[in-house]
């Protein structure tokens, strides 16, 4: 069963400035710092991650480079492994379904044609994870709406990816045992993805969790598979 590491962004501009009329603000030098010490132990689990999934926004993305780079091969200078052994060939996904709730410019994306010049290093690798958003991926409209339904539904589909992300990695026949999911996004969309609204994870902080089957111990019923804490 695969372990679910749910991440939030590390520190950026907005969160200081307290401007929240920044479109996309990226990462503060402290919040470089911050998700930086994702790949130097203050995530232990880095040897055992398949997938890395991030929020399209710049504060994420930024995160995902700056944490868990080595991982999956982009970082300047990288070698393929980094000191805790992880290999980097991970798969990156960047899924618009886990931007943040709110319509504020702040929690709005960028153009789509911006970011591989922003990120050339993703636009590189062989699979371009920018290829999957639509040139209006970032529009809080439709099923995007920053409201509690939408987002409520927003939460469900990415449980819905996680399980089948999952199941693919249990599937793998490499002996890699790599079956964890880093999932990076964002601290109040969090709440709706971990159905807790009492999370609130520090900058560059993260929990683990499992998937509870609909039907079993933990889960919410109704059909619904549940993210659920556990110790690592």
């Amino acid at each position: 069963m695969s372990t679910i590491y749910l991440v939030r962004h590390a520190e950026s501009e907005h969160n200081v400035t307290k401007d929240f009329n920044i479109r996309d603000p990226g990462l503060t030098d402290l919040g470089f710092k911050q998700a930086s010490s994702l790949a130097t132990g203050a995530f232990p689990a880095l040897n055992s991650i398949g997938v890395v999934i991030s929020s399209p926004l710049r504060r994420t993305i930024e995160t995902t480079i700056a944490g868990f780079g080595d991982i999956i091969g982009i970082n300047s200078g990288s070698t393929g492994a980094n000191s805790s052994g992880a290999g980097g060939s991970v798969r990156l996904i960047l899924d618009q379904d886990l931007q943040e709730r709110s319509d504020l410019p702040c929690d709005t994306g960028s153009e789509v044609s911006a970011l591989p010049e922003r990120f050339p290093q993703l636009a590189g690798l062989s699979s371009s994870p920018f290829d999957v958003l639509g040139d209006n991926w970032f529009a809080k409209e439709g099923p995007y709406t920053a409201d509690d339904e939408a987002v409520t539904a927003r939460a469900k589909r990415v449980r819905s990816k996680l399980k089948e992300l999952a199941n693919d990695l249990g599937k793998d026949s490499s002996g890699s045992g790599k079956r964890g999911i880093v999932v990076v996004t964002h601290g109040v969309f969090m709440k709706f993805l971990s159905e807790d609204q009492t999370i609130d994870l520090p900058k560059a902080g993260w929990r683990a969790f499992k998937l509870a089957p609909a039907g079993t111990a933990g889960s919410a019923g109704e059909g619904e598979d549940t993210l659920v804490p556990v110790d690592v």
